[in-house]
């Protein structure tokens, strides 16, 4: 334990150059601690790293960010971050809930921030997204494009937050094609899942062996194994949180944006202008918080057909006129 906190001491004491860029000496600045599978997964901790930078492009200030290598250091980081008065902190993923919870409770005049889970706290702000809408639209677009009538979906670690995904994912494709078969896999039930690009490349070819010709990921940095599977194999990979589509030009449908981005760079200004919200924030289709994205890479996959379905879709779902369930609020999907 004692080589772990002076590791830890080592890599915080380091200096600005470790957490990404270089602080005023009179008042720190904001800061975001990644979760497993570090700020440069091309997905989920990506979208955070981008929002950082883009509210220090537009700022001209600075920020601190931090990459843990085990769950020890997720508390460990947040204390001395508190400590140091860096304000607001904003974490990613549900994982921090508890040591969150105890932290802020702590630091009572410092602003938190969490992405992907709730933390009742007058000093935090919780940023929840559905990704379930944004996942209906992927299950939607998949339907009409398949040519085997068969699609997959591959979640990370199994829990209702993933479950989400593959929830609206379902419903999407369903209601596109009501015969449509989907195959469904987690990576596995531990934090690892989101790390393991083997497994996720490993799951993928299983599911193309079943007839699957476009597979979902929703699985960190592990879905970098499945879309690089499903290209290897000649078929379709849908990306996840970031614009994934540049990674196989060509051979990914296209990818669900969770704007995670949006919170880091809110929660940002919000701090810098003393504006930071408590509370909880749900970004759906309605609030631009999730969409799918069409690109020049993707361009050539999406008829103009189809576009136009998503389209109409996506205005069905923001103006309340097609409803999608939320995995989260009971753990039970109406379709399978």
């Amino acid at each position: 334990m004692k080589s772990t906190l002076l590791g830890l001491a080592v890599l915080l004491a380091a200096g600005t150059a470790g957490f990404g860029a270089a602080q005023a000496a009179d008042k720190p600045g904001p800061a975001v601690i990644y979760d497993l599978g570090g700020k440069f997964d091309k997905s989920f901790n990506e979208g955070a790293y981008n929002g950082a930078e883009r509210w220090k492009k537009e700022s001209g200030k600075t920020y601190r960010d931090f990459e843990i290598t085990n769950a020890s250091q997720r508390e460990q980081a947040l204390r001395r971050f508190a400590k140091d008065g860096n304000d607001p902190i904003i974490v990613m993923g549900f994982a921090y809930e508890d040591v969150l919870a105890k932290v802020a409770k702590a630091y009572p005049k410092v602003h938190f921030g969490i992405v992907d889970s709730v933390v009742d706290l007058p000093n935090v702000a919780s940023y929840v997204y559905r990704a379930d809408e944004g996942s209906y639209l992927a299950g939607y677009l998949a339907a009409k494009t398949t040519k085997t009538g068969t699609i997959g979906f591959i979640g990370g670690m199994d829990v209702p937050l993933i479950r989400n995904f593959g929830c609206g994912y379902v419903q999407g494709a369903k209601a596109a094609n009501p015969q449509i078969k989907v195959i469904q896999n987690m990576t596995g039930t531990t934090p690892a899942a989101w790390n393991d690009p083997g497994r996720g490349a490993e799951l993928t070819k299983a599911q193309i062996s079943q007839g699957a010709d476009i597979v979902y990921a929703a699985a960190g940095q592990t879905g970098l194994g499945v879309l690089q599977a499903a290209a290897d194999g000649g078929k379709l990979g849908i990306g996840v949180d970031s614009n994934q589509n540049g990674l196989h030009p060509g051979k990914v449908l296209t990818s669900v944006l969770k704007r995670v981005d949006e919170a880091i760079y809110q929660g940002f200004k919000d701090g810098e202008e003393g504006k930071f919200k408590a509370g909880t924030h749900v970004l759906g289709i309605k609030d631009s918080g999730v969409a799918l994205a069409m690109d020049d890479n993707n361009k050539p996959l999406v008829t103009d057909a189809n576009k136009a379905a998503i389209e109409a879709v996506t205005k069905d779902i923001a103006d309340g006129k097609v409803v999608v369930h939320n995995y989260e609020k009971d753990n039970v999907c109406p379709v399978n």
